[in-house]
Order: C-alpha cells, then structure tokens, then sequence
C-alpha cells in the first residue's frame, strides 16, 4: 500500500517522497487512517518500525486548520529523553516543510528564555519532556486548557525513568475532550492500565510481538570471564566489518571507563549518558550521525527511539538487566530493511540475565567463540546458593570468633580464685560430679532506712527521661529491699583518714 492511499495532504506526501519512503510501515499503514478520523490510538510495535511517523504525519494535516495563540499549544507531545524529543522535532521539520506550523522544544538543559519567546508566538506542536513541562507550567508560563491531540510516546520508558506520576497529572491539566494517542514498545500491566485511564473507545494497533527483536538483526553471544572482556571487544571491533556502531554499558561511570580505554587503543570513540550536559549530549550525536565519530560508547540514555540511520553494529559490553533494554538496544541497528549486528558479552555471573532475555525473545542467542579468548560456562544455580551458603558458613563462624573474643575479656579462673568465687565447670564431668545446692537461709537484714528528703518520688508526667530519679525503682508493696551497695576490698581515701570527734561531756546525775 503506498502512502497516497492513507489519505495523506499532497504537501505531506510530497515531503514523504523527498525523503526517499515509498511504502508506509506496518504501523503506519495501519495508525494513519484512524488518527485522520480523530480516534484515539494504542500502538504498540517493536522499536524501529516507525511508530514517530505513524503520528508526526496525520497530525501535521490536522492542525493545518486552525491558529494557535499566546501560550497555549493546540498538541502536546511527551518524550521521556531530550533525544527522543529532539528527534520527534526533526520529524516535524522534515515532513511539515510545506505546511506554517509553529513547534516549540521544552527540554532540560536549554535556556528558559528561548523557550518562552516561542511560547509567546504561539505553537502548534509543543514537544517536551514531562519535567521541563511542569516546571513551565508551575511557573505560570504554560497554559494548557487548549490542547486538542496528545501524544504519549514510548510509555514503557516513562514507566522505567519513573515519570509515570508526572504523565499522570499532566493529563489532569488536559482538557478532558482531546484525541489522545498511546505508542510503547511493550505493554505491562502498568502500562495497560494508564491506557485504559488516559484513553476512550481506543484503536488497538500490534503490528508485532510485545518485545521481538527485529528481523534483520543478526545476534550473537560470546560468554568470557569478566577480565576478559575489553580484550574480547577490541577483537570484534578489529575484526568485524564495523562501519559505525554504539556500545551500551549498563552504568554511567562505566561509560567513561570503557571510553577512555578504547581510544588509549587507538579507536575513534565518545561516551554518551546522561550526567552530560544537554549541549555536548546534541554535539556528540549530530558527529555520530554525521560519520565524525565512528564508536559511540553509551548508557541506557540512548536506547529508546533513536533513528541513527545506516549503524551496523550494536554491543552489549554489559549484559541489561532488564530484558527488555536488550531488544531496544539492539533495536537500533537493523532499522529501514539493512541488515545489522548485535553482539553479547556475558560473563560466568550473567546466566540468569541471559536466560530472561532468551525467554523474552522466544529462542537462544547463538553462542560464538574469539579467537585467542578462552571461552566460560555460566555459573549454575546450585553453585551459586552453596557459594552463598558457605558464606553464611563463615558468617557464623565469625560470630563464633566474636563471641570467643568477648568471652576472653571475662576474668580468667585464677583471677575467679583470688577473688573467692568459685570456677564455672567447663566439661559435663564436672558438671556432674558438682554437689548439690543447699537451699539459702534465710537473711534476716534490718531494712535499711528510708530518706524520703534524698529521693524524691518520680511525677508520672515528668519528661525528663535523662534524670536520675526516674531511673530509680519504684516503690510498691510487697517489693523486696533494694540490694545495699559496699565498697567490696577497695577503701576510699576519705576512711583513711582520722577523725576527731569532741570529748564526751559526763552527764551529771540527777538531783534526788
């Protein structure tokens, strides 16, 4: 089916076929019809099929009628990364050069005050991230009450970035009658229930299995020791016909670690996440699309939705953790109908990472062997819980040093003698052969005197928990004397010392 038959402006036909598209993709062929009726869309299709343009298109015929005024966008369209929106614009760009719409880009990074003086023109086409969105908004800069089609674009990546509540209350600004169009890669549960908040009677549209990989990506897994893995990269990057390729670690500062190591081995290479500032992010992607940059060493930041046109290759430095991160990233090559190439590197501690993504794509990763690198098995779980149980092993034997090192700190059984008191029996020899106990007699202790001027009783109320009278006992009926305290063998110094007491006066006797 070609694009005429979509019912496409000829102004937005004509800009198609400059770029070089003659058939529409599966998504495309099957979202445009329904976003010209004004239907609400859920669409859901691996990632590289075109789902950008599956809704860039029919809008830019839609809001061809109509003006936009000060500040209030006639569409919104949310990103979850300042790549995705920036993309998303150049979209527009490119398929709206025939028509006079006004798009603004709300993004992290960029200065407030360009933002605002496109605000002030009026827009049609607001793209934004949902943070720089509500700090706008906040700021009473951005009003919202006129929007008439929004865009959620790969909702799955909302959900993993945490913007999910952010989405939410965007929406509640919304007016509550507007065409409302869902694309996500996958479809969880959460996501399956925003859906069904955010959108009414709603065209559901697969054009592909939640999570498949494309087609015309050759995948391939090499299993080393951890140790071994930059080597084994170097090798694939020396050996393989690599024109361009992106090599995705799992954490930033790893990111920087494999750079840096790549080019002191001479390889033309530029790190890419998401602690960089936005305008070195834009610089190093536009030399990367450009051919200036052959390796683009990134995190996560740059595996949703980037057409980087004509990649060759993909690797996976770091196994992801969340299998769905792998068909996304591998998603980035094999786009348009070229074939491309994805390469693994796990490690023996990568099994069960690898077993989730294997399960996600429906059948193994082929295993391929480097020359000159030795090749390791993954570790089996039963391994892994004894390594586990033989650290509890050595926990409890620490516990059995510690309390064999606060049991040396006790007086020792000579210091016990000295002092008179009676050794404790160590073997069950002893314990045995020990006598009996008689039953204690009896005390018949005065008690000792009361000063009820030197402790006072405790109010019940009183809050100061740190006094030394509400430490003490108190007094019932019934209660036992409290212990008398003695100096034991030690005499204080002020004993010692003599005492002279006045001379006793004789009494005198009485008178008779």
């Amino acid at each position: 089916m070609p694009f005429a038959d979509l019912g496409l402006s000829p102004e937005v036909l004509r800009a198609v076929e400059e770029v070089g598209y003659v058939e529409p993709t599966p998504i495309q062929a099957q979202a445009i019809p329904y976003v010209l009726m004004g239907r609400d869309v859920l669409g859901s299709a691996q990632t590289g099929t075109g789902k950008t343009a599956s809704f860039t298109l029919p809008m830019i015929d839609i809001l061809t009628s109509g003006r936009a005024r000060v500040r209030m966008p006639r569409s919104l369209i949310l990103e979850p990364t300042r790549e995705l929106a920036t993309q998303v614009a150049e979209n527009f760009d490119v398929y709206g050069k025939y028509h006079k719409l006004n798009q603004a880009l709300l993004i992290g990074g960029e200065s407030f005050a360009e933002q605002l003086k496109k605000l002030d023109r009026g827009v049609d086409v607001l793209i934004a991230t949902p943070g720089r969105m509500l700090d706008l908004f906040e700021r009473g800069k951005i009003l919202l009450s006129d929007v008439k089609i929004l865009v959620i674009d790969e909702a799955d990546r909302m959900l993993d970035m945490g913007f999910i509540p952010d989405v939410e209350r965007i929406v509640g600004l919304l007016p509550k009658i507007r065409q409302t169009l869902f694309f996500s890669a996958t479809m969880p549960p959460e996501i399956r229930r925003l859906a069904d908040a955010f959108l009414s009677n709603p065209k559901t549209i697969s054009v592909a299995p939640p999570a498949s990989p494309a087609a015309m990506v050759v995948q391939a897994l090499a299993v080393v020791d951890h140790q071994d893995k930059r080597e084994t990269l170097r090798h694939l990057l020396r050996t393989e016909n690599v024109r361009n390729a992106v090599i995705f670690c799992n954490r930033k500062r790893d990111v920087d670690i494999l750079h840096r190591s790549l080019a002191k081995h001479g390889f033309d290479a530029s790190p890419l996440h998401g602690d960089m500032a936005q305008a070195r992010r834009t610089e190093t992607l536009d030399r990367f699309r450009n051919g200036e940059i052959a390796i683009l060493v990134a995190s996560d930041v740059a595996a949703r939705g980037l057409d980087i046109e004509g990649l060759s290759h993909v690797f996976n430095f770091d196994v992801p953790i969340h299998a769905e991160d792998y068909v996304h990233r591998i998603g980035r090559t094999g786009r348009a109908g070229r074939e491309g190439h994805a390469f693994t590197l796990a490690s023996e501690n990568d099994g069960r990472f690898v077993e989730a993504i294997e399960k996600l794509i429906g059948k193994p990763i082929p295993r391929v062997e480097i020359l000159g690198i030795p090749t390791v098995g993954f570790e089996e779980k039963d391994a892994r819980r004894g390594r586990r149980g033989e650290a509890s092993e050595s926990g409890r034997r620490g516990e059995a040093s510690e309390s064999r090192r606060r049991s040396s700190d006790r007086p020792r059984v000579s210091e016990r003698k000295r002092s008179g008191e009676r050794p404790a029996p160590e073997t069950s020899a002893e314990i045995d052969s020990m006598p009996a106990k008689k039953p204690a007699a009896p005390q018949t202790e005065e008690k000792p005197v009361s000063h009820p001027t030197r402790h006072a009783p405790v109010r019940s109320g009183d809050r100061r928990s740190g006094d030394r009278r509400s430490r003490q006992p108190r007094e019932q009926e019934g209660d036992q004397d409290a212990p008398v305290l003695a100096f034991g063998d030690h005499m204080p110094e002020f004993l010692k010392r003599p005492v002279k007491l006045p001379p006793l006066r004789k009494e005198e006797p009485e008178a008779a």
